[in-house]
């Protein structure tokens, strides 16, 4: 589809209109030789020949965001094993997955709770039951296990390619390091829930979220593979010496922005990775409150173009200094 129809199909979404979603331009993979594991359900484990870290990448957080998971399978078919250390390949929330409809892909992202927002011990160990908190828990002490984690995600909204790092120096250092996509976000995640990432930075382990760019486009999947491999090579668990990274930006989140009305809206359909020079620039109402941006340069971090009561919206961030 291309990009004008595109951007008005996300933009009729955003305004509650029916439209068709994007279009679904990878396969869905066919996961079924790997549905048992051999650590546990859906995640496969295996030690290399020399000492080194144990790095776990996982796919399907959300069950409709498949790119993840056709680079996992692909490696899984290929004989992938790591020289050194522990790899752990993690197909997160495959209940999800086995919903996905490529004629209603948004429908997948989960079955009854977002599953990359249950990872607090409060959750974890309390009385709650959904279909993602069991398999959370079920995950849980693999993902704790984990020195380095990354979670490969894709976007529904059209927006840069970025890595969330939780706010603290060595998941930052992590997601720098990387250099692809050029962008660093630090935040203090989402009101409505702890993701994986910070629950694996709150163990004092490094854990970065990549978003790889539109949901089931081909240039995801090959993006997800190249900062995989680098993050790879960089931990020693497999053969080659990155080449240098290029410098990436560091920006911090000052403020996110988590909708209170139904009626939350944005005056037009930002697309993430958009800097607003001017402070005080009106972005959106969420009801009869005006959210503005609130200093110069101020970067806007995956706007949810159709938002709800409760969920993070934008998230509005500073660059600085890496």
């Amino acid at each position: 589809m291309p990009v004008k129809p595109l951007n008005e199909a996300l933009a009729a979404l955003a305004a509650g209109e029916p439209g068709p979603p994007p279009p679904v331009r990878i396969s869905r993979p066919d996961l079924r030789p790997w549905l048992e594991g051999n650590a546990m359900r859906g995640a496969w484990s295996f030690e290399g020949p020399a000492p080194g870290p144990h790095v776990c990448l996982v796919a399907l957080t959300h069950g409709n965001e498949i790119a993840g998971a056709v680079l996992l399978d692909r490696w899984l078919r290929q004989g992938l094993r790591p020289l050194a250390g522990r790899l752990s390949l993690v197909f997160a929330n495959l209940d999800a997955f086995g919903h996905f409809d490529p004629e209603d892909p948004i429908a997948s992202r989960f079955i009854e709770q977002d599953f990359n927002r249950v990872w607090s011990p409060e959750l974890l160990d309390g009385p709650g039951r959904s279909n993602e908190l069991r398999r959370a828990r079920v995950l849980r002490p693999l993902i704790e296990s984990a020195d380095v984690l990354l979670d490969l995600h894709s976007m529904l909204w059209p927006a840069d390619p970025l890595l969330l790092a939780p706010d603290e120096p060595g998941s930052i250092a992590l997601g720098l390091s990387l250099g692809e996509p050029p962008l660093v976000v630090a935040d203090h995640g989402h009101e409505n829930g702890r993701r994986i990432i910070d629950h694996v930075a709150a163990l004092g382990h490094r854990a970065v979220l990549l978003e790889a760019g539109e949901h089931w486009e081909p240039d995801t999947t090959a993006r997800m593979e190249r900062v995989a491999l680098r993050l790879l090579q960089s931990q020693g668990l497999l053969e080659g010496t990155p080449a240098p990274a290029p410098r990436a930006r560091l920006a911090r989140v000052t403020e996110a922005i988590t909708a209170r009305s139904p009626a939350f809206s944005f005056i037009r359909p930002f697309r993430g990775g958009e800097i607003l020079a001017e402070p005080g620039t009106l972005i959106a109402h969420d009801g009869a409150r005006e959210i503005r941006t609130p200093h110069p340069d101020c970067l806007l971090v995956m706007p949810t173009l159709r938002t709800a009561p409760g969920v993070t919206a934008v998230r509005l961030a500073r660059f600085e200094e890496a």
